[in-house]
């Protein structure tokens, strides 16, 4: 059609957040008209790239002053299903630029999922803990360690509030996570204490930041982006356990490269794997399966014989305990599956068979006329009586 201008070309951005509905997308950066001092329609358009570059979950084209547009989902898109989850890639069509409107049209292949939090493309966890004020609880770091552990993703563990205990409670604590299988960074951030260390652990990566509440989570990311100005809870002093503070899942850029994920605080993460994944989750457990093999290859590694994981470390009490956590959720999940257990299979005819919800015995059924009208008699007598 004369005047118009028909490209193949795409718009790419990443979601930081939705609301409902809506996604709001954080655009690559768009060329601005040097002429006219706004966008062309030619400008406006960035060109469609088979190179990894333009599938990276953190675009390196990001910038302060990339658009931000309150997209909605195409149709077809909600028809097959396809989710949108913060941190994915995706196409956008339609961009209103001066209204701030959008359509996701596309959502890019994910190299790594995350449920709960729901977030896409996550390239790293950060682990955030305070070794004091909240004390330090070793089961309760080591469950979020195997959470953790159990995503697939890199993990990255900090110790807020060094500035709390001495050099060589420092030491200590250091040795003995070194002997779980992490290098721990101690900071501070009421005292800036290794903070641009870990600004450069994220640079141009998508990180999630989780631990329990009261640790000084919202505050770290005040710290690294300033002006977003996350609301801050105070430690209870009753339970010696933080607020939440955080309400939902949003990405937030930073200045230096890279996007923050931060989560609600939360002090028991659920355990959902399997019991025969579990001992994989312990970086002390791992060693020494790469090095020896267990006499059996079913190995729950309790009370077998020639286990090469069972020993003298001191986390292994903990994988007991979470082993029958474990064990417990995958039986609970089998007697969901089970449809002996509250189906009934029903047959259609011609071979044809389905299974139907059952009721429970007499609470549904209704009163049959004959037993009606026998107690509608049994009445009468009584009332001739």
């Amino acid at each position: 059609m004369k005047g118009e201008c028909v490209s193949t070309k795409q718009l790419f951005g990443t979601v930081l957040a939705v609301q409902a509905n809506f996604y709001r997308v954080q655009m690559d950066e768009v060329e601005r008209s040097q002429e006219s001092g706004v966008r062309s329609q030619e400008s406006e358009i960035i060109e469609s790239s088979s190179s990894l570059s333009s599938l990276s979950p953190v675009p390196c084209h990001l910038s302060p002053s990339s658009p931000i547009l309150l997209c909605t989902r195409r149709t077809r898109l909600k028809k097959i299903g396809q989710q949108v989850m913060v941190g994915d890639r995706v196409v956008v069509e339609e961009p209103d630029w001066a209204g701030g409107r959008g359509a996701v049209s596309e959502v890019l292949p994910r190299h790594s999922q995350l449920n709960r939090p729901a977030i896409a493309n996550v390239n790293q966890i950060l682990l955030v803990f305070a070794v004091a004020d909240p004390p330090l609880e070793p089961i309760q770091l080591s469950r979020f360690l195997i959470k953790a552990e159990s995503t697939g993703v890199d993990v990255l563990l900090c110790l807020n509030k060094c500035d709390l205990i001495s050099e060589e409670e420092r030491q200590q604590v250091s040795d003995r996570l070194l002997a779980w299988g992490y290098q721990p960074l101690f900071i501070s951030v009421q005292n800036s204490i290794n903070i641009d260390q870990i600004a450069a652990y994220l640079q141009d990566k998508i990180t999630v930041i989780a631990g329990p509440s009261g640790v000084g989570k919202s505050s770290l990311i005040n710290s690294l982006i300033p002006d977003i100005n996350l609301r801050v809870g105070e430690v209870s002093g009753k339970l010696a356990r933080g607020r939440h503070t955080t309400r939902h899942v949003e990405l937030f850029e930073m200045t230096t490269g890279g996007l923050l994920a931060d989560t609600p605080g939360f002090n028991q993460p659920d355990l959902d794997c399997s019991p025969e994944e579990l001992i994989y989750y312990f970086p002390e457990a791992r060693t020494r399966l790469e090095t020896a093999n267990c006499r059996f290859s079913d190995c729950s590694h309790r009370d077998e014989p020639d286990c090469v994981v069972r020993g003298d470390w001191e986390r292994y009490q903990h994988y007991l305990e979470f082993l029958a956590d474990a064990i417990a959720y995958q039986t609970h999940l089998n007697q969901q599956a089970d449809p002996e257990s509250n189906l009934k299979l029903i047959s259609k005819g011609k071979g044809q068979s389905q299974y139907e919800p059952k009721l429970e015995s007499k609470k549904y059924r209704r009163i049959s006329r004959k037993t009606q009208l026998q107690d509608l008699q049994e009445l009468y007598r009584e009332s001739e009586d």
